[in-house]
């Protein structure tokens, strides 16, 4: 039975409250009805490359808990402007939901290798990513890959900004990577859901959910899982992950690749503390981890961890993939008339030669007219030519000093537009 309270904490479809609350049970619905009426918790990730050398570290006044999944993880006690914050700009730290962080602890426990590929298949806007970048060995070679074109190029922003070398991001289809014969020791498939995580946050996946979809979406993740499954080696880890509540996405799906295509479950040790709930569906008992909001301290996600048992090693790989952006080399820039325009990801790298480009430090006030590529004048000790600008010690990109002024080269794309 809907009851009025429901309804009206949640504003939710009656399909949607009369199954979930179904799979939930009595109690676990309640505790996640009344979430609604509590603001989403706010989180942000630091990015171990470069918070180490912040000359102060933001928003040390609004830190709550740390998030306990995640060696660098923190819960904010707000949500303060982050678009005004150079910082966030500068790659120090990515603003990610907290549950979608238990990756960093399935990383921890169970990726042992040490060189090799990794994969991120679905992976705009590039959260899951930068945390991949962050918690795999850094011989590790992490490509990281959007379908969708225009979310390939935020997810190419949000990995240079990281600003760590061992990336390539593409833009392909999974079938893409299966014509490339590459292997890779980790995949991970943060496949395309029906959202129903994101309900609290986010009012438009409310309005987009329909029975229809949540089964379109069930047929493409196996489609996805499919294609994608040659490429990981034997013996390798293919983590599947979504954002939604239902079983038929998440548990069934699970159950279909152990079935029909071998995998081995493996199992995370966690704390019962964390409020991680197991699997719903009836009479299967697969180790997999939900977070439900109102019992666990993050928004909806769903997880599960596979080892690939056995299979053919793809041999000759033809990696003729749609490349966005790669770190595996120092960027190259371009010619503009007798000037070789530096790459602005070179800026942001981690591996940065220091004294090969002067450096000069901003104000906020600079910062935010740089990051709106506006015009900024530097001190007349400055040396001309390119200069990268820097905003408590950590580089923002370029400008070309001319003496009278200081060409912002700021990439026109990235720039602020909403301040």
């Amino acid at each position: 039975m809907i009851t009025k309270n429901d309804a009206e904490a949640t504003a939710l479809p009656s399909e949607f409250i009369k199954y979930t609350r179904g799979v939930f049970g009595e109690e676990r619905w309640q505790c996640y009805v009344d979430a609604f009426r509590t603001a989403p918790p706010v989180s942000i990730r630091f990015n171990p490359f470069k918070a180490a050398l912040l000359q102060q570290m933001p928003f040390a006044d609004i830190m709550d808990d740390s998030v306990p999944w995640c060696r660098n993880g923190v819960y904010l006690k707000e949500r303060p402007n982050f678009t005004a914050d150079p910082l966030l700009h500068a790659g120090a730290y990515y603003v990610q939901e907290a549950s979608s962080m238990f990756l960093d602890e399935v990383i921890r426990q169970h990726f042992h290798e040490t060189s090799g590929m990794a994969l991120d298949l679905c992976a705009a806007p590039g959260g899951k990513s930068t945390l991949l970048r962050a918690a795999l060995p850094s011989d590790i070679i992490l490509y990281s890959n959007e379908p969708d074109r225009r979310r390939a190029n935020i997810l190419s922003e949000n990995m240079q900004k990281q600003g760590c070398p061992n990336v390539v991001v593409t833009n392909n289809l999974p079938r893409d990577y299966k014509r490339s014969k590459m292997a890779f020791d980790l995949v991970l498939c943060d496949v395309p859901c029906s959202g129903e995580g994101m309900f609290r946050k986010d009012a438009g996946a409310i309005g987009e959910w329909s029975v229809q979809n949540v089964m379109k979406c069930r047929d493409l993740q196996r489609s996805i899982v499919e294609d994608i499954w040659p490429c990981l080696k034997p013996g390798g880890m293919m983590i599947y992950s979504t954002c939604t509540f239902n079983t038929h996405e998440n548990e069934e799906n699970v159950r279909w690749i152990t079935e029909e295509l071998g995998a081995e479950l493996l199992s995370v040790n966690i704390n019962k503390v964390w409020g991680i709930t197991g699997s719903l569906l009836e009479g299967w008992d697969g180790p997999v981890y939900r977070f439900i909001p109102g019992i666990a301290n993050g928004e909806g996600l769903f997880m599960a961890v596979m080892r690939k048992t056995d299979g053919e090693v793809f041999k000759n790989p033809k990696p003729a993939l749609n490349i966005l952006h790669s770190s595996l080399t120092v960027p190259q820039g371009t010619q503009k008339g007798k000037d070789i325009i530096p790459a602005h990801a070179e800026a942001l790298m981690t591996c940065l030669q220091k004294d090969k480009y002067p450096m000069v430090e901003l104000s906020l006030d600079d910062a935010l007219h740089y990051l709106r590529r506006e015009a900024i004048t530097l001190s007349a000790d400055t040396p001309r030519g390119f200069v990268i600008v820097t905003y408590q010690g950590l580089p923002l990109g370029f400008v070309k000093n001319i003496g009278n002024r200081a060409n912002n080269l700021y990439p026109q794309e990235w720039r602020i537009r909403n301040l």
